[in-house]
């Protein structure tokens, strides 16, 4: 799925008006009743709804809304700033429309102190949407500050009010906390970056019918992967096949204490589908590997940590999962990577000792994939202000050293050399414990071996990675769910992709 700016949305609608035709306050009318349908089917069990309107389009939505869910048979109150103020052209028809009906009141903002609201009434913020490009002042911020209060479940339309959809304001901006926000057609970047998605709760995108030309032909270079794009990346397993069309997995990895790193990056590249597995690892973590990851061959590169770095020829390497940074490991890695130019997964370990000097970087062979947290990013390429910045940043050096960027976060990025993003959605914060990266690290290894292009293994790795730890966290929940528990749910994914694919 795209990902498209306020201004290339407000394009959006704009070709949408003129290619049907459609009005824009029919067009307003459709998304209108999207939103009231979603609500009215997921807050059955709540008789009250209270609307909070602005007076442009998102204000206007947010009339329509109220409308719809009198009708739909809710109680309903509204509040404007001012009923006899200055409203949109199709804001105002659909306030004219709510006058017409008996049943709903419109109150002003200023009298929300003095109205009785029930903990079981739910608040929809329609008093801002995508158009708004400074924070939130006045009697709007002051209104948004009290609503935060309130115990109500809050839901936004399009965008939480005091969110830009595509930077961040200010860290002290006033931001209405959603429990769901309600986006028309598309996510938002500012969704998808922690400092601002805390505000929007759980994101629902709602289809209002907008132009699938202008979709198809408007360039971004941000993305969410969705079903769709992993549909068409996943390539199924092909019946008269053998274990030489899966390629060589190397992991190299492990230390004294660390094995078990090496030993979850090992079995989730085999759970992953590679067709060979080998593991290079101290002599130290021998019987652990063999016992654990019997699947797996043992390479001995060291005693208690590993030092010795050979050519593995015809195999795909991912290294860094428990390495260490021993002065020898440290030695090995970097006369390893002077001499081989052939891409690889780099990982943990692996990243810290290259950001121990700058110039170590230059030696990344091109189209490698790193795979950084945001402190490990920091120790290679500098500290940014926020993830926005760092984003850029990111994107810079994406493409100055012609590498791919797996740049973990709640919804991780995946930078390309030609500098577009995918934002991934999968997942949860159960990934939160020692060991997830180094399973990802698993994962994209034996993706690659098996013939993915490196933006394909990024784009379907982390999905997969995403995808098995909401399954395990359903069965375990976030806070117990282990790093092997979500290993243990690949092949379930596996199975769900491939039931689709038969479809």
């Amino acid at each position: 799925m795209k990902v498209f700016t306020a201004e290339q949305i407000r394009s959006w609608d704009q070709f949408t008006i003129s290619e049907e035709p459609v009005s824009s306050v029919q067009l307003m009318e459709r998304a209108s009743m999207e939103a009231a349908h979603w609500i009215s089917e997921n807050a059955k069990n709540y008789k009250k709804m209270v609307l909070f309107c602005g007076n442009g389009n998102n204000g206007g939505d947010g009339l329509a809304i109220a409308r719809m869910l009198y009708i739909k048979g809710f109680d309903v109150d509204v509040f404007v700033n001012d009923p006899k103020g200055k409203f949109s052209e199709d804001a105002l028809i659909n306030l004219k429309r709510l006058r017409d009906i008996s049943g709903i009141t419109v109150r002003k903002f200023n009298e929300v102190n003095q109205y009785s609201m029930d903990d079981k009434a739910v608040i929809i913020d329609a008093l801002f949407g995508t158009g708004l490009s400074r924070p939130l002042e006045g009697i709007h911020k002051m209104l948004v500050e009290q609503l935060n209060e309130k115990k109500n479940i809050r839901i936004s339309i399009d965008v939480p009010s005091g969110l830009s959809a595509d930077a961040l304001f200010d860290d002290n901006a006033t931001v209405l906390k959603a429990d769901y926000t309600l986006s028309f057609q598309c996510w938002k970047r500012s969704f998808l970056h922690p400092e601002t998605g805390k505000y929007t709760g759980k994101v629902v995108v709602l289809n209002i019918g907008l132009s699938e030309k202008y979709n198809s032909i408007t360039e971004t270079r941000y993305f969410v992967t969705d079903d769709q794009l992993i549909e068409s990346v996943f390539k199924p397993r092909q019946d008269f096949s053998h274990k030489g069309n899966y390629g060589k997995v190397t992991i190299i990895g492990g230390s004294y204490g660390k094995i078990g790193a090496a030993v979850l990056a090992t079995r989730s590249a085999l759970k992953a589908g590679a067709g060979l597995t080998f593991t290079v690892a101290p002599e130290c973590g021998y019987e652990i590997l063999q016992t654990t990851c019997p699947e797996a061959m043992f390479i001995k590169g060291g005693e208690n940590y590993v030092k010795d770095f050979d050519e593995y020829e015809g195999m795909i390497l991912g290294i860094g999962p428990g390495l260490g940074t021993h002065q020898e490991t440290e030695a090995g890695l970097l006369h390893f990577l002077k001499n081989n130019r052939l891409p690889l997964i780099l990982d943990a370990d692996a990243l810290n000792i290259i950001s121990k000097d700058q110039d170590n970087i230059r030696m990344i062979p091109e189209k490698t994939i790193i795979t950084p947290h945001p402190k490990e990013f920091e120790r290679l390429f500098g500290s940014t202000k926020n993830s926005f910045q760092r984003l850029e940043l990111a994107k810079e050096k994406a493409k100055e050293f012609y590498i791919y960027i797996v740049l973990k976060d709640h919804h991780t990025q995946i930078i390309t050399p030609q500098e577009h993003v995918f934002y991934n959605i999968t997942g949860n914060a159960g990934l939160a414990k020692g060991g997830s990266g180094d399973i990802l690290t698993g994962i994209l290894t034996s993706l690659l071996a098996q013939g993915y292009s490196e933006e394909e293994a990024c784009i379907l790795g982390v999905w997969l990675h995403g995808k098995a730890a909401d399954i395990a966290s359903e069965k375990h929940s976030k806070e117990s769910m282990l790093p092997t528990e979500v290993i243990d749910e690949l092949g379930a994914v596996f199975k769900e992709l491939n039931n689709k694919k038969l479809l």
